[in-house]
């Protein structure tokens, strides 16, 4: 465990973001490189996967919620040294997100079929995404426990073990996935699931190692008298988390309607959006990755009392995050057709795939913005403010889009340009969000720093700068 209470700022966040970066480049990778194998299926396997990641944004909502929370509870504990809070925190994350892993496996198989059919553009993706998401689910139905066990450690200061974890997963991902598309290796050949199960493989030895893990960490431990549900941590934990899924949930609405929308311009239309969102997805993930860092540093600067430290936190965060969509902006800009390129030869694909990457890549610098300042919402202990924000942004986008779309000559670009306003929208109410917040929040300098109360058995166990 990691004291981040003390020492650069600056220092702390490049040291933990070099380490959720790790994990993110080979997430990054995965997502490319499947692409590339399930884009030699064709068109139609393409769309399918894309129409199936899309109800991957409703597990990122949901995990969202569990890791925001997790982290925010178990930081604030660190922060006060309180082993017993933090450890209580960590047992109670486990019960509530096996609780909804079970949920949503139910319910998505449930609607597997159903949903297939409602946003594919002909029969042959209904078909290919149904087979896909029969073992995609359960892949997807296991990330929460492990995105709970690894929000935890980051609350704790640990980024090392949940990062090992993270790329050893993405490793065996990348692996067994051509394998089992493929038949090689005379394993059979499984086409389009065999992505699915690769993922589901990759997930499951994840989740082990985490689990075989925490039998021996002294301070978040299982501990069976803490498994139990207690309402008034998990109370704790969703009034934090829930508003921070809430956008992830606004996106899994905004994905919704393109799609639906984009129906009658065909496959190639859905194929050119699905390869355009996975490379902004992989391009994002530095950026993910700094946010996911903000969090818990200032959060435990936000526990311990020390004002200054988490504005510091902020800034920094802010200018990295920009500077970074800046670099990915140009690549866009420059190269976007030969990206989409990368995973299709259909030349429908690529136009549309290419347009849709030069015209959002306006709203980058100012996403980066946003991702840090949402970070900065989970620190203090109130998410609140995200369900303002993402409500501005769908509304800029899902209103007008279901209005025009019903007007001739309709064209898609049009999403794509109400989408970048969205983003400036969302991120100019966001920062007069964030200041009153730290009006509200921050005003406990007088009261002295936490580390002045009495501390438990944390504070021998936290390894300061």
């Amino acid at each position: 465990m990691q004291d981040l209470t003390t020492g650069s700022i600056t220092r702390h966040l490049l040291k933990t973001m070099s380490f959720m970066l790790v994990m993110m480049l080979f997430q990054t990778l995965y997502v490319l490189v499947d692409l590339y194998w399930v884009g030699r299926l064709g068109t139609a396997s393409v769309a399918a996967v894309a129409i199936a990641g899309n109800l991957m944004f409703i597990v990122l909502a949901l995990t969202q919620m569990l890791s925001v929370g997790t982290t925010t509870v178990v930081a604030h504990a660190m922060g006060r040294r309180d082993a017993d809070a933090a450890r209580v925190a960590f047992n109670q994350a486990l019960s509530l997100s096996a609780l909804c892993g079970v949920l949503y496996l139910v319910a998505a198989l449930a609607m597997r079929t159903t949903y297939a059919r409602a946003q594919s553009a002909d029969a042959e993706t209904a078909s290919q995404a149904a087979r896909y998401l029969l073992w995609f689910i359960p892949a997807m139905a296991l990330q929460f426990p492990f995105v709970a066990m690894s929000a935890a450690l980051r609350g704790a200061g640990n980024f090392k073990l949940g990062v090992a974890a993270g790329v050893t997963t993405v490793a065996i991902n990348m692996v067994v996935a051509p394998v089992l598309i493929f038949g090689w290796l005379g394993a059979p050949a499984l086409g389009i699931a065999g992505a699915a199960l690769a993922s589901l493989l990759a997930v499951m030895v994840g989740a082990v190692w985490l689990l075989l893990h925490f039998r021996r960490e002294p301070i978040l431990t299982y501990a069976r008298a803490d498994l139990p549900p207690r309402m008034d941590v998990w109370k704790r934990m969703l009034d934090i988390g829930l508003p921070a899924g809430f956008d992830f949930a606004m996106m899994a609405v905004y994905l919704f309607i393109v799609y639906a929308v984009a129906r009658p311009f065909g496959a190639a239309a859905q194929a050119g959006f699905g390869i355009g969102m996975r490379v902004i997805q992989a391009g994002f993930m530095p950026v993910v990755a700094l946010g996911m860092s903000v969090a818990p540093i200032a959060g435990q600067n936000f526990g311990a009392r020390l004002a200054d430290r988490v504005r510091h936190t902020y800034r920094d965060g802010a200018l990295l995050a920009v500077a970074m969509m800046l670099v990915l902006f140009v690549i866009c800009q420059a190269a976007g057709a030969r990206l989409v390129g990368v995973f299709t030869r259909d030349p429908a694909v690529i136009a549309v795939g290419a347009q849709y990457l030069r015209i959002i890549a306006w709203s980058f610098p100012a996403s980066g913005i946003g991702y840090v300042t949402g970070s900065m919402f989970q620190a203090m202990g109130n998410t609140k403010p995200s369900i303002v924000t993402s409500l501005v942004r769908i509304l800029v986008v899902a209103v007008p889009v279901l209005i025009l779309s019903r007007v001739p000559g309709f064209a898609l670009t049009t999403i794509w340009y109400l989408a970048v306003l969205s983003v400036f929208a969302q991120v100019g109410v966001a920062l007069l969000l964030l200041r009153r917040e730290y009006g509200r929040r921050l005003r406990f300098a007088a009261l002295g720093p936490a580390h002045a109360m009495p501390t438990s058995t944390v504070a021998g166990a936290m390894v300061p700068e």
